[in-house]
């Protein structure tokens, strides 16, 4: 019977290239759980593999969202399941395939996402410009004080969706957060990762072939269509260094060289994601036989 396949793992360490053999190998399609490859355009800086790459295989949750538009994990999550849900039913295998760790568990996990009420956080959001972060984080301590020692005192984002979910549901945000792991699919987990030199060695050739490829010129075109605007994908690494550049210094090789060490940080933090799911069995990436010992593991 076909199941849930997931490829996870830190950026640049070959999850693309496996999501593609083990869809071709197995009659499936491609499920995209990096939150940043949402985005239309966006395709130097995140690594979007091209229509002429995909060898034919179907690819869901690629270019669904304009730059302007806020990437919601909730939002993902009915629209993946949905991906996964008729595809299964349709005899053919969901390959999952990113290293966004909240977006690919919002797929696989029976993960809550409550609701947001513009209201309530426009109320929060206004006493966060009076009193300032702290403040309020103060004001989280009193009222769920688990979630105030798992947010910073300087978050006022994360404060204020705190109180806000608090005050919606009339439960502590911690309630809402991942932790236990309860699965929803029969899948199977499969990590992808590298030796760390060799990782950031690939990450600073990975920005360069960018750079080359015209990302300064694919985020002048982004400007035009609403990049700054956009609260998620103005983060997006590559791009938030090359707009930085462009509306600063102007030093597209200082742009670069930023870009690499907010990769290899954030390289780190997807790999302590990760690590902490024991369900995933983790393969070397730089192993001539990567491919082979995926599929022996899916089967």
């Amino acid at each position: 019977m076909n199941r849930l396949v997931c490829v996870v793992g830190p950026t640049a360490t070959g999850k693309s290239d496996l999501g593609l053999d083990l869809a071709e190998a197995l009659g499936g399609e491609v499920v995209n759980a990096d939150a940043m490859q949402l985005y239309r355009g966006m395709d130097i800086g995140t690594a979007k593999l091209p229509v002429a790459g995909r060898r034919g295989i179907p690819h869901h949750q690629l270019d669904v969202l304009e730059v302007t538009e806020a990437a919601s994990v909730a939002a993902y999550q009915r629209a993946a399941r949905a991906v996964v849900e008729q595809l299964l039913a349709t005899g053919r295998t969901p390959v999952l395939v990113g290293g966004s760790g909240l977006y690919v568990q919002a797929v696989v996990d029976e993960l809550e996402f409550p609701g947001t009420d513009p209201a309530i956080r426009g109320r929060w959001e206004a006493e966060l410009a009076t009193v300032g972060a702290p403040a309020l984080h103060q004001r989280l301590a009193e009222v769920d004080p688990a979630a105030a020692q798992h947010v910073l005192p300087s978050n006022g984002r994360r404060i204020v969706r705190a109180l806000e979910v608090v005050e919606l549901t009339g439960r502590p945000f911690r309630a809402t957060l991942p932790g236990q792991r309860t699965p929803r699919y029969d899948a199977v987990l499969v990590g992808v990762d590298r030796d760390t030199a060799e990782l950031d060695r690939r990450v600073e050739r990975r920005v360069e072939l960018m750079m080359a490829a015209g990302l300064v010129e694919e985020t002048r075109v982004l400007l035009d269509r609403g990049l700054r605007e956009g609260r998620t994908a103005s983060r997006a690494l590559g791009y938030q260094q090359v707009v930085a550049a462009l509306d600063g210094s102007g030093e597209l090789a200082a742009a670069a060289e930023e870009t690499v060490r907010a990769t290899r940080r954030f390289v780190r933090r997807q790999r302590s994601w990760f690590r902490r799911d024991p369900r995933i069995h983790w393969l070397d990436g730089a192993d001539p036989e990567l491919s082979v010992r995926a599929r022996r593991l899916v089967a």
